[in-house]
């Protein structure tokens, strides 16, 4: 009987030991005290470095000002916030902005420190957010830089003005869903990979929508499936985009474009040579921005065996992006 309560006493403590080694799967994040912790990098950073199990950070409502980082040995993570509308992160960092070091002003801060959440880890999900950067009409002011593959963007709201969310790494892989991004000028920009799933893309001025870099090798860059492009009061000539590297490839399918949309849709960033390398196309578009007698000549409409070419399946390399659903 001794020998039997002992085992028992060694199974309960083991049982102990490996509860409290077990990677926690899920953490809050509370302003107010009332969760693990009171700011969201102070969440990432406690995650375990490769973690070997998923974790999600549960974020209450309120407006976090925080610039922050998932860096690279950060993956699997999701980022869900209690509700879209009042979860919101937000900085105001911009491209001129000066560093100082030690009290000396240094250098300029650059397109690409500017963000307010700079996703490097891979497999990284973003549920019911508002990313913001306030700067203002300063110039580049980046709200969401990713940089990881495998990203998922769903239910956010992404706002800014110039280069509001930059696409980073050519052999990364991005899909938005139900989002609403807005900017002024190239407000979605980069190099990525990227599927835009039912997103309002919404033009705060006369301007550029896209400036895409897509890789030559690349057959796709950024794909907008079912998706709207409105525009601000008084905003009338607005670009579908314009090719930020030569081999720029963007195209969209079965979108509503509103009438700020310009008849030629799109520009060839001042450079005609741009127009024999640009990959820009268009199919079963509606709205009053639609053109087809009147698009530039190096743009293409295609074909209905063509469209079918482009599937989330095949453009995304997989369907990596289905497992990250929440379970109802």
């Amino acid at each position: 009987m001794k020998r039997l309560f002992q085992f028992v006493l060694m199974l309960l403590f083991s049982a102990s030991l490996s509860a409290a080694d077990a990677p926690q799967r899920l953490l809050v994040v509370a302003q107010d005290g009332t969760g693990d912790y009171t700011s969201i990098q102070e969440a990432i950073y406690a995650i375990r470095d490769y973690t070997p199990v998923p974790v999600t950070v549960f974020i209450k409502n309120g407006v976090y000002r925080e610039k922050l980082i998932i860096p690279s040995w950060k993956c699997d993570i999701t980022l869900r916030g209690e509700s879209v509308e009042n979860t919101i992160i937000t900085y105001d960092d911009y491209a001129g902005k000066m560093l100082v070091y030690f009290g000396a002003m240094i250098e300029k801060m650059g397109t690409f420190r500017s963000h307010t959440l700079l996703v490097a880890g891979h497999r990284i999900t973003l549920e019911n957010l508002t990313i913001e950067n306030t700067a203002g009409r300063v110039g580049q002011a980046v709200a969401l830089h990713t940089e990881g593959d495998g990203i998922v963007v769903r239910n956010c709201r992404l706002k800014g003005n110039q280069d509001t969310v930059f696409t980073g790494d050519e052999k990364s892989r991005v899909y938005f869903e139900n989002c609403y991004i807005e900017g002024t000028t190239d407000f979605i920009f980069g190099p990525a990979t990227c599927w835009f799933e039912g997103c309002e893309i919404h033009s705060l001025q006369n301007s550029y929508v896209t400036a895409a870099s897509t890789p030559e090798e690349h057959a796709f860059g950024y794909v907008f499936h079912n998706c709207r492009l409105t525009a601000a009061e008084g905003v009338n000539k607005v670009y579908l985009g314009r090719p930020w590297r030569a081999h720029a490839a963007v195209t969209f399918i079965g979108c509503e474009l509103g009438g700020h949309i310009r008849a030629e849709g799109w520009e060839n960033w001042r450079n005609p040579e741009n127009e024999k390398t640009a990959r820009y196309s268009e199919y079963n578009c509606s709205g009053e921005g639609t053109s087809t007698d009147k698009r530039v000549n190096w743009c293409r409409q295609l074909s209905k065996r063509e469209a079918k070419k482009y599937t989330r399946e095949k453009v995304l390399n997989g369907t990596w992006w289905k497992d990250t659903q929440e379970n109802e």
